[in-house]
């Protein structure tokens, strides 16, 4: 059935993105007790460049070809052609800003940084669009293979390079050998012959168009404030808030993100029947902050505890600014669930609009809340966005689904609950153990084990239950 098949391969994203996550953090831990918080901030500043550009210039073939109802050979040699010629604008555009960027932000450094990095995204454009077939069979064990074997090589080659003593280099390492290393392994996976030809272009147009305009707001979104914080303070500041931030998108991430995307395609497959959406909607929401919600308040709750035992004691000034970030994220699934089913209905002018809502009130809030307190500041701004663009999610879903805001809220009430006496129950632990002189590793996993039982536990009480079984995956609610 549907639900059990877009199960299976949210289970295989889910699985491949909680691998490449394990990788990764296991080469943060590498490079943050090597690095000093300066070096991650002239990396973040670069990186924040060539994603802006990256992000801007993105096309969005996977989700164009996964909502037509057939494709052939020349779909994927447009697709392979598109790609290409955005390597090529991408490139142009990113040397072409290097010596200025580098001039504003006073910092000669930025210049080779930025055009090494640029190499990352050009070599991901490139991937075999033959990986599209996997995608629509809602069939995502290539898509492990693929990333964790990018995800690997970048760890060994950014190990080697920064025990060498090649400093922030190993972060550039790290960006470009994954999606090098990807893009080559998805030729092995998905065998493809490289034509080129625009001939299918009209089938990519309009869906591009509005995507691509979202995904440049988008991009500005999330680095305005490293531009601004990059701009008016060190690059000590600005590495411990990068990768406060970093560590506090990783249930977003790892988690909801991959797991979304065959929801995406599911989205699509029942996007004639709008009863049948909003009821998928509203389960696939419940669902996603079921997950994510217990996750973030968990991190902002022992964030002092993870930063000190993971990331060592130089990294203890990040430890306030993890605790704030990862609340700011927790409606983040929200909209990406949202999305999903904006792009399976065709309507990616939704994505456009909330984007441009976020990227006014965030330019005002961030940059008041860096007048007033620096990146505490910032954080704290965050979490007033994400709180205002949470009702602003309710409103559009409410128009584009018909399902009224009451709806949405009951829908999720008793995830609130739960997480509420979560948080009661940590708060109250880690009162009872301060003062105590307890290793880290085992206050932590004391924390982790009484919360998330607690969590569950208030979840059964209040009737909710996961089933999955005769074809069917349900999230129980009596």
């Amino acid at each position: 059935m549907l639900a059990v098949k877009a199960l299976k391969g949210a289970g295989w994203l889910v699985f491949s993105r909680f691998v490449g996550r394990i990788i990764d953090f296991f080469t943060l831990l590498v490079l943050a007790r090597t690095l000093t918080p300066a070096d991650f901030g002239l990396a973040a500043l670069a990186t924040s460049l060539v994603v802006v550009v990256d992000t801007m210039l993105e096309v969005p073939v996977t989700q164009a070809l996964v909502r037509l109802p057939t494709i052939d050979k020349s779909h994927l040699d447009t697709g392979f052609t598109v790609g290409l010629l955005r390597g090529v604008l991408i490139g142009t555009i990113v040397l072409a800003a290097a010596w200025p960027y580098s001039w504003i932000n006073r910092d000669s450094h930025l210049v080779l940084l930025v055009a090494v990095l640029a190499l990352g995204p050009i070599s991901r454009g490139l991937t075999s669009p033959a990986m599209i077939n996997f995608a629509r069979q809602l069939g995502f064990r290539q898509t492990f293979i693929l990333e964790s074997s990018g995800k690997l090589s970048a760890s060994i080659i950014a190990m080697f390079v920064v025990l060498n003593g090649g400093a922030y280099w190993a972060i550039v390492a790290n960006f470009v050998v994954a999606s090098f290393a990807s893009t080559v392994a998805s030729y092995v996976l998905a065998p493809y012959r490289p034509a080129f030809s625009l001939v299918r272009l009209p089938d990519f147009a309009g869906f591009i168009g509005w995507f691509s305009s979202a995904q440049l707001i988008s991009a500005l979104n999330w680095q305005f404030d490293r531009f601004l914080i990059g701009a008016l303070a060190d690059r000590t500041t600005l590495g411990r808030y990068a990768v406060a931030s970093d560590v506090a998108v990783i249930p977003t991430q790892s988690l909801i993100g991959p797991a979304l995307q065959p929801v995406m395609a599911a989205f699509s497959q029942i996007n004639a029947d709008r009863a049948r959406v909003r009821q998928a909607f509203l389960k696939a929401t419940r669902f996603a902050m079921l997950i994510s919600a217990p996750a973030c308040v968990g991190i902002s709750l022992t964030a002092d505890l993870a930063t000190d035992l993971l990331l060592g004691a130089k990294w203890e000034h990040a430890a306030p600014l993890l605790s704030l970030l990862a609340l700011a994220v927790a409606p983040i699934p929200y909209f990406q669930t949202l999305s999903s089913v904006s792009v399976a209905l065709d309507r990616p002018h939704v994505i456009f609009r909330l984007n441009a809502v976020d990227l006014c009130f965030r330019m005002l809030l961030i940059t008041i809340g860096f007048y007033l307190g620096s990146v505490t500041g910032v954080s704290l701004a965050r979490i007033a966005l994400s709180t205002l663009m949470f009702a602003f999610y309710l409103s559009e879903a409410r128009r584009l689904l018909e399902v009224s805001i009451v709806a949405q809220l009951r829908n999720l009430w008793k995830v609130a609950v739960a997480v509420t006496a979560m948080a009661i129950m940590v708060w109250f632990l880690r009162h009872e153990l301060a003062g105590r002189n307890y290793p880290h590793v085992l206050e932590l996993a004391l924390v982790i084990a009484l919360g998330a039982a607690t969590y569950a536990a208030t979840l059964l009480l209040l009737g909710v239950r996961l089933i999955a079984g005769r074809g069917r995956l349900e999230l129980f609610d009596r």
